[in-house]
Parts: C-alpha cells; structure tokens; sequence
C-alpha cells in the first residue's frame, strides 16, 4: 500500500459485514446464514460470523481502493473474517488507549486515528457508529476527500451500499 495512488477504504466488521439489532418484527424469520466452505469455520470462531454474506470479499476486492481493517476485531478481522470472505491479508489500524477527550466532543474514539492513517489520501471509513460531529471534525482536519459512509447495523452493507461507496472511489482515483 505504501505509494499507492487509491483510496483507503476503513471498514469495520460489527455492523456494516456482521448484521445485529434488527427485532423480530424487523426479521420474523432471523438474519440468514451463509456456509463459505473456506476456512476457518467461522463458527467456531464466532457464530455470527456466519451472518457475512460472503458474496461481500468479491465485491469488496472489485472497488478501486486500498482496504483497511478499522475494527476491534483487531487483527482477529485477518484471522477470522478475512478467510469467510476470500479476502487477502489486510493491514490492521491498530487503536490507541481511548482519553475520554474525543467523547467529550461528541467524535467517535476511532475519528482521530483514522485521520492520522489516512495522511491526507482519500478515504473512505465504511462504519455503523458515524454521526455529524466526525464528518464535522474531519472536514475541518483532513486535507484530502472523505466519506464517512454510515451503515445501518440491522442491515449490513447492501447492494445500495456498494454502489455508492463504489462510486464515490471511482470518482477519487
């Protein structure tokens, strides 16, 4: 990645590829469940991990971007997540110790270091906790284009979804 003339893009697991939260009104028959074939059985791991559509590692490999792991899964997301979806060894943002400092400011804790990832390239942080206070803050500190895609964490990423994340990168290489 280093060099690289894409986008980032940050992508967290619990939320956008592992759909939660959703009521029984919402889904009368509960998320689906996916097999993969590849290993590790995810769920050994961990049993939502069968909840990840793993038609997602095609079409998040076909996006003109670099792919980051913004997780708590750590790097868990390589171990785990990585193999459902077919996808290559990722680089890991790795969190620094939560000050309190950004809450008190309404930013979500992964806001600045995200930022400070991304260097000023294009990036793209793909996440269900996104409010205005970090499209705020990151319009205000980082010099190149962002977009903080927010998803619904009852759904998960959506066809809709990859579209228009798709075609913001596209419009940014």
């Amino acid at each position: 990645m280093i060099g690289s003339a894409l986008p980032l893009l940050f992508l967290d697991v619990d939320g956008p590829l592992i759909p939660f939260g959703a009521t029984r009104e919402q889904l009368p028959g509960g998320y689906p469940t996916y097999e993969t074939g590849r290993g590790p059985q995810g769920a050994d791991v961990n049993p939502l991990i069968t909840r990840i559509d793993p038609a997602h590692g095609p079409r998040l490999l076909a996006l003109p971007c670099d792919l980051v792991w913004a997780t708590t899964w750590m790097s868990d997301a390589n171990d785990c997540v990585g193999p459902w979806l077919g996808l290559p060894e990722l680089p890991v943002v790795a969190w620094p110790e939560p000050s309190g400092e950004d809450e008190w400011h309404g930013l979500h804790w992964k806001t600045r270091p995200l930022l400070g990832w991304a260097a000023g390239r294009p990036f793209v942080w793909v996440d269900d906790e996104i409010s205005e206070a970090d499209r705020a803050w990151v319009a205000a500190h980082h010099s190149g284009p962002a977009l903080l895609y927010r998803i619904d964490p009852g759904r998960g990423l959506t066809e809709e979804d990859f579209a228009a994340i798709g075609a913001w990168l596209r419009l940014h290489i």
